[in-house]
């Protein structure tokens, strides 16, 4: 069969995900296996400061997004790894990672990058985690004071009840800030 390539136009760019879901995040479709990459970010220093992180994607009207796939990337001083957890395999659509505190590198205030992919977005969105027991550090980082004052709460999770807590909303009042990388 013969085309008229002037008759072919190009087509749109794939939106982020939900995609993929059979190798990346499994256990949020029901598959019967394991992701290759969790949410378990550890090394082998039993002495390490272990935490839990924990929150929600919100869209702009405020509603849970049970198919997001959320990475999160760390270097400890030492190491640099990365984990991996889809919302929806929750079923209050929380992502939470278990992970080393990381330690200040080169004067900044202890951090995890995180990076949130899903449906309706062309590229992926990166923020960072800092924490909110890091007040002396976080007032000295030079990226987080380049942040508006009002708007630095959207990227501090917030200690609770042992838990550091960070939901993302990708809109609206509450829209956390995002950084182009």
């Amino acid at each position: 069969m013969e085309t008229n390539n002037s008759t072919l136009i190009q087509t749109p760019s794939q939106t982020v995900g939900p995609y993929f879901a059979y190798g990346l995040t499994p256990e949020q479709y029901s598959y019967n296996f394991k992701s290759l990459v969790g949410n378990c970010i550890l090394n082998q220093d039993s002495d390490a400061n272990l935490i839990t992180i924990k929150g929600k994607i919100f869209d702009g009207e405020n509603n849970p997004i049970p198919d997001a796939m959320i990475e999160l990337w760390q270097n400890d001083g030492m190491n640099k790894f990365f984990g991996r957890f889809g919302t929806g395999t929750d079923t209050e659509n929380h992502y939470f990672f278990q992970t080393i505190k990381p330690q200040s590198v080169d004067g900044q205030a202890p951090y995890i990058t995180l990076i949130v992919f899903m449906r309706g977005q062309l590229i992926h969105s990166y923020t960072r985690v800092y924490f909110s027991d890091e007040e002396v550090l976080n007032e000295q980082d030079l990226v987080l004071i380049s942040v508006p004052s009002n708007r630095r709460n959207t990227i501090i999770a917030q200690k609770k009840e042992g838990i550091y807590e960070l939901n993302i909303h990708m809109q609206g009042p509450n829209e956390t800030v995002f950084f182009e990388v």
